[in-house]
């Protein structure tokens, strides 16, 4: 793989920007491969990576039945943070978040992480006190916190109405928090792991598995059926539906979750401002535009849109906590398929069949995941044993009752 520099960009452009090599390769699927992944989004270009990089793993696939990064990985709002409760979790988000503090150099292309800081606002005292002992909580994880006055929360976000319906009291940032760009983490993993020999196989969609005596033996697709020594499948929203594929079921609700972006601006807001109460998230991209969000749609669906009426809410809310941007025109909106589980935590690692694994049960934070997420994946397929830090993270622990409830600290409502 040639590396992206200033020198090849200045002689590209003098050549008309016409020897540029094609990003990654788009080969025919092979009779069978060792590790078959399903779902080219971030986490199953990031388990292919990290497959090849890490464990020598050479002959790998990643079939997908639309096209690269097509679905949750392009439908998202770029957050990245490590600001979460339980101890479990707090170790496997800030392992990402120092993932992606160096992704750029090692994957030789900028995913502009700006890590501007993500504001937590409390609306009452009772909730400053649950935002003082959350930030208390993940502090002691090592992960930064720091507690705001209403004074400081202002000079931070000068537009801010801090009289709004429910005033704000204070609030809570992790500095080290902030946003990147989605596509430029699906085609960094893909031009790397691509790079690595691994086969990126779009418009190839899994349509049954191969299983015999309880171990799978490969998938069956629209382009016919392909062999493999180890399969696993990252789908997002459609984890329920390949797990009844395989012949068992998931404690997983597929919803819809919405975002939006505003006309382009000059830049004013330099920091994530979230709120639970008030009920929305929004941050400026890099093109200028207000990309904002709230809770999830109230009805299951695989629908890649959303309602009016959640739409109405999100704007509202924006309007509420910044109102000189009332007069700003919405110029898009659209929808994820986000897998809910019971506790708001992921389900990673082994299945009941034999030489099958997952990762799924992300909800609203798999972005932010992608690079543990691959990593961890990659250690447990290739030495089929769950990495340490996804453990805890297994189906099981719906059978055993060891949940982790991460309700609050995922940022939205479900």
């Amino acid at each position: 793989m040639k590396g992206y520099s200033f020198l090849s960009l200045a002689r590209q452009a003098l050549g008309g920007h016409k020897g540029w090599p094609l990003v990654w390769r788009s080969p025919e699927p092979k009779k069978s491969y060792d590790v078959l992944i399903i779902g080219a989004g971030g986490h199953g270009l990031a388990t292919a990576y990290y497959l090849a990089r890490n464990h020598s793993v050479k002959n790998i696939a990643v079939l997908d039945k639309g096209w690269l990064g097509g679905g949750n990985s392009g439908r998202n709002t770029q957050i990245t943070r490590s600001n979460y409760f339980w101890p479990q979790s707090a170790a496997f988000f800030d392992h990402s978040l120092r993932l992606y503090e160096h992704l750029s150099r090692e994957l030789n292309f900028n995913v502009m992480l700006s890590q501007r800081g993500i504001l937590t606002l409390a609306h009452s005292v009772h909730e400053l006190e649950g935002i003082r002992r959350w930030a208390n909580a993940i502090k002691i994880n090592d992960v930064d916190a720091e507690v705001l006055t209403p004074f400081e929360v202002k000079k931070l976000v000068p537009m801010i109405n801090l009289d709004c319906r429910f005033p704000v009291h204070g609030g809570f940032i992790q500095r080290r928090g902030g946003i990147s760009r989605h596509d430029a983490v699906v085609w960094g993993y893909a031009r790397a792991a691509s790079a690595l020999g691994v086969d990126i196989i779009q418009q190839c969609e899994v349509t049954g598995f191969d299983i015999q005596s309880d171990r799978v033996m490969g998938v069956k697709t629209t382009r016919g059926t392909i062999g493999a020594d180890r399969v696993s499948f990252a789908v997002a929203g459609h984890t329920s539906h390949l797990a009844k594929m395989a012949g068992f079921r998931v404690p997983v609700t597929s919803m819809q979750l919405q975002a939006m972006v505003s006309e382009p601006i000059k830049p004013c807001l330099d920091t994530v401002v979230t709120s639970s109460v008030i009920h929305m998230y929004v941050s400026q991209s890099d093109r200028g535009e207000l990309v904002f969000g709230g809770g999830a749609d109230i009805y299951n669906s695989y629908a890649q849109r959303g309602g009016i009426p959640v739409l109405q809410e999100n704007v509202a809310a924006l309007l509420e906590l910044l109102p000189a941007f009332s007069r700003l025109r919405l110029m898009r909106q659209w929808a994820g398929i986000v897998d809910i589980t019971p506790d708001t935590s992921p389900l990673m690692g082994h299945t009941p069949v034999q030489n099958l694994y997952f990762s799924g049960g992300w909800g609203t934070g798999g972005y932010k995941a992608i690079p543990a997420g691959g990593e961890t994946m990659a250690h447990t397929i290739a030495n089929d044993q769950p990495h340490p830090l996804i453990r805890d993270f297994g189906l099981e622990r719906f059978k055993s009752g060891l949940l982790i409830d991460e309700g609050a600290a995922s940022g939205v409502a479900h």
